[in-house]
């Protein structure tokens, strides 16, 4: 595939339906027992095109929500069941969690708002609120913005920075990707070394 090829192909895929459907599952995926955030995708289609990436993020969100409502019942149901399972994600752990249901109880739902945009998953705060018994409504509306908010600066920032090495770059979707690809390795190599795994 020539290079002019290839980004052809990747600008038809950002304005596809694929891609929305790509954001949604990854959103769901994240908010359940995936590691990796939605925002890699959301920065890809972001750095091709704003609008394409806008609606992504909407679909990042949605099924960010079906993931957390997901993960609330398994909390509701079957708390050490959930528990035992977050375990087995890459950079969570016992430690991890007794420090969300810390912040649970001394702030409630604002720790559901406030815990991930400091990186700590989602899906501890939706087990947590759900094994106590929390508001479903209230969780679920406070998830709008918890989630939404990062998935929407991820898209412009990714945009705005595209846009700034754009004289670099002339906008070729290989050495985008590439720049993506070794800004998000970075991103999680420190992460994870941070969080010990």
């Amino acid at each position: 595939m020539t290079s002019r090829a290839a980004q052809t192909s990747v600008d038809d895929f950002v304005s596809s339906r694929a891609a929305l459907t790509l954001a949604f599952a990854w959103g769901f995926s994240e908010a359940t027992f995936f590691f990796i955030v939605p925002d890699v995708v959301l920065t890809l289609i972001a750095c091709r095109a704003l609008r394409p990436a806008l609606k992504a993020t909407v679909a990042a969100l949605v099924g960010a929500l079906a993931g957390g409502a997901l993960m609330y019942v398994v909390g509701a149901r079957d708390p050490s069941l959930a528990r035992v399972a977050l375990d087995h994600v890459p950079a969570i752990g016992p430690a991890l969690i007794t420090r969300v249901t810390g912040q649970i109880d001394e702030n409630g739902l604002v720790a559901v708002l406030l815990g991930p945009m400091k990186g700590i998953p989602y899906k501890i705060y939706a087990v947590e609120w759900g094994a106590r018994g929390g508001s479903f409504l209230a969780f679920m509306l406070i998830s709008i913005p918890a989630r939404y908010i990062r998935f929407f600066l991820t898209a412009l920032i990714a945009r705005g920075i595209a846009r700034l090495i754009e004289p670099l770059t002339h906008h070729r979707a290989l050495i985008e990707m590439i720049i993506l690809v070794v800004i998000w390795i970075t991103f999680y190599s420190f992460y994870f070394a941070r969080s010990g795994w």
